[in-house]
């Protein structure tokens, strides 16, 4: 094969492919490559039990971004999270706010039942839950929380 030919073929195959990943109502390139159900993580600079707990989530199928705020009591205020309810950390759901160390179990359950909630809740940072197992402690008794579209809870779930 000549190299006009060669040259030829390979400009067709990039445009080919730049008409599939540009045309208008494909989703972002980026988004052809993510994989399961995406996690917003709003969280302080540098909170590592944060990322512990997205790597808990990621171990299941989401796919979580960790965004930084200077402000996160702001976030949660938004969300309808009062200082009562608050966490370390503030994720956001398929619409559903997802406070603190709630394990990926209960938020996959919530995500298949659809509560008409604002989302889930486990104040505090209790040692044991998912993102603050500390080697050589006990697992402190937690309760996750359903929050309710007017502001009040119930227990959805107990370790």
């Amino acid at each position: 094969m000549s190299n006009n030919k060669i040259l030829i073929l390979g400009l067709l195959i990039t445009a080919g492919v730049a008409a599939f990943l540009f045309w208008p109502g494909n989703d972002s390139p980026s988004d052809l490559f993510k994989s399961g159900t995406e996690v917003v993580m709003y969280k302080n600079e540098g909170c590592q039990c944060c990322t512990k707990w997205g790597d808990h989530m990621y171990e299941g199928d989401f796919a979580v971004e960790e965004v930084p705020v200077p402000v996160l009591m702001q976030v949660k205020r938004d969300n309808g999270i009062t200082r009562e309810l608050a966490s370390c950390h503030t994720a956001i759901v398929e619409g559903y706010v997802v406070e603190g160390h709630v394990p990926r179990a209960d938020v996959e359950r919530m995500l298949r039942e659809k509560p008409d909630a604002v989302g889930l809740a486990v104040p505090g940072m209790p040692i044991g839950s998912p993102g603050m197992e500390t080697p050589g402690r006990t697992p402190e008794s937690y309760d996750v929380l359903l929050v309710h579209n007017d502001g009040s809870t119930s227990v959805y779930s107990s370790y």
